[in-house]
């Protein structure tokens, strides 16, 4: 049992940059803005805040440089986007490539360098507490902020004034601006820090869950990011809940290798991704008018909880995502 409890708080650990990303991503999109250039600039921002800390032996200074690269980046983003009404998406994907490209370019003197990493820190009484304290107590600072981050994040979107205006700028950006609020300067708010809890969540993958920098760093998990925020709902405790299964199936993946030797190393690895596909495919599957309708065509006593299922699964994308808003 004592093993079932150490590979819990794997998983939690595992999953703990993507919570960071994703968390970001979501507070974006709330917004009405869509942040493709994710994978690259977690790449660059990996890179950057390994060789910051590195460099001053710092690892306030790494994270706060990392922090730094994904808000700039997320500038750029919307500089082209907001201000001069280019394709989000368009822009995004170029930043993504050429993100990736610098990090590589840029990151080559620091490539298996080893380098300073964030300490182990357990908290004293919690750690010694039967299941909980090997689950959520035995930590570094990184894991511990992934885990306040998504109850901060929901609480800041459904219970405060800022989240109610958040929420309206991806819904209903007129009404927005017709309250007196400028929707493109809030958006620009929302987008760089989105952006910057992206460098973050960059920084704890070099600093952190896989210390040190190399070649395509963090493997393509801007990417799946971008998947668990549509599969969760652009909500945060069923985004939080699809980072946690993606990095149970990574662990999964990883230690079948050993398992199943007849099987290439490689369709193990790719796995957790293919499977997350499916989700997401049965997830758009249940919001479909198809399943609606093979439903209404069910004895009612089958109706209700289906519906209810459903209802649950469902994912709606804010209303105005990927929209450019232009003044009335």
């Amino acid at each position: 049992m004592e093993q079932l409890w150490i590979d819990i708080a794997a998983v939690l650990a595992a999953a703990a940059p993507l919570v960071i990303a994703a968390m970001g991503e979501t507070l974006s999109e709330r917004a009405g803005v869509i942040n493709l250039s994710l994978d690259g600039t977690m790449l660059l921002a990996a890179m950057t805040g390994f060789a910051v800390a590195l460099t001053t032996q710092n690892l306030i200074l790494g994270f706060a440089a990392a922090a730094l690269v994904g808000a700039l980046v997320a500038a750029v983003l919307g500089v082209f986007s907001l201000t001069l009404g280019q394709s989000q998406t368009a822009v995004g994907f170029v930043l993504a490539l050429l993100c990736t490209d610098l990090s590589s370019f840029l990151g080559a003197p620091f490539v298996r360098l080893p380098g300073p990493a964030v300490p182990f820190m357990p908290i004293p009484g919690l750690a010694d507490l039967p299941i909980l304290g090997p689950i959520l107590f035995r930590h570094d600072p990184v894991i511990y902020a992934s885990f306040l981050l998504v109850p901060a994040t929901a609480y800041l979107l459904y219970s405060t004034r800022l989240g109610l205006i958040v929420r309206a700028l991806g819904e209903r950006p007129a009404a927005v601006y017709a309250r007196g609020i400028d929707v493109t300067r809030w958006r620009y708010a929302m987008l760089i820090l989105g952006g910057a809890l992206v460098g973050i969540a960059g920084a704890a993958f070099s600093l952190d869950l896989k210390q040190g920098w190399s070649y395509r760093h963090t493997l393509g998990s801007g990417w799946i990011v971008l998947a668990i925020v549509i599969f969760g709902g652009w909500r945060p405790l069923r985004v939080a809940l699809g980072c946690y299964l993606f990095a149970a199936l990574e662990i999964v993946a990883t230690r079948s290798q050993s398992a199943l030797p007849g099987i290439p190393t490689q369709m193990i690895q790719v796995a957790p991704f293919v499977f997350m596909i499916l989700v997401l495919a049965l997830v758009n599957l249940a919001s479909s008018p198809t399943v609606a309708r093979w439903i209404a065509t069910l004895p009612s006593v089958w109706q209700r909880p289906l519906l209810v299922i459903v209802y649950r699964l469902r994912a709606t994308a804010p209303a105005a995502l990927g929209q450019p808003f232009e003044r009335p």
